[in-house]
């Protein structure tokens, strides 16, 4: 998968092509074995704190993310984020049949962010998105404060700001130009 991932990337293949080669790896898996495997999965310190300081501040933070629904359910309900989106995989009987039953990418990611800033009567411009590749961009261009987070080249020429750190709160004062904005 590290080789799609990087021709995902580099733009040879594109989101679809990537989904449907990593869908096949989850085959015969069950749904229910899933979230124990996530419990384990590395991330960058931080989430937790960062979430919370979010919705402190009156801001509602959203995981617009490409990783399997799966994944974004499970960072959704352990992180305490608002909503998440993502591709879909295919299950029959409790388990991952190892196709896509719903393709989701960098536009449909952007998307789903405008929806819900529309759903809570938000404009665009008042929005901000962190993000670290070029899965990013189509939302890093539609919202007033894109921060690129440990990112890739692409996604830190289209952003407002960049950050590298190894703690997701060295974003926070970035965000907080949305708190003094909304405010």
């Amino acid at each position: 998968m590290a080789k799609a991932e990087d021709a995902y990337a580099s733009g040879d293949l594109d989101n679809r092509q990537v989904s449907e080669l990593d869908a096949k790896g989850w085959a015969g898996v069950f749904e229910e074995e899933v979230s124990g495997w996530l419990d384990g999965l590395p991330l960058v310190s931080g989430i937790t704190e960062t979430v919370a300081w979010c919705q402190r501040s009156g801001l509602v933070p959203v995981l617009a993310t490409l990783a399997w629904s799966p994944v974004g359910s499970h960072l959704t309900d352990r992180f305490g984020f608002h909503t998440f989106s993502g591709p879909r995989l295919e299950t029959t009987d409790g388990r991952f049949t190892g196709r896509v039953a719903c393709h989701f990418d960098e536009y449909d990611k952007r998307d789903f962010a405008l929806a819900q800033a529309r759903k809570l009567g938000l404009a665009p411009g008042s929005c901000g998105a962190v993000g670290d590749s070029r899965s990013d961009l189509p939302l890093f261009a539609s919202v007033g404060l894109s921060v690129a987070f440990n990112a890739s080249t692409g996604a830190r020429a289209a952003a407002t700001v960049t950050v590298d750190d190894g703690d997701l709160r060295g974003v926070l004062p970035a965000l907080s130009r949305l708190v003094t904005a909304t405010r």
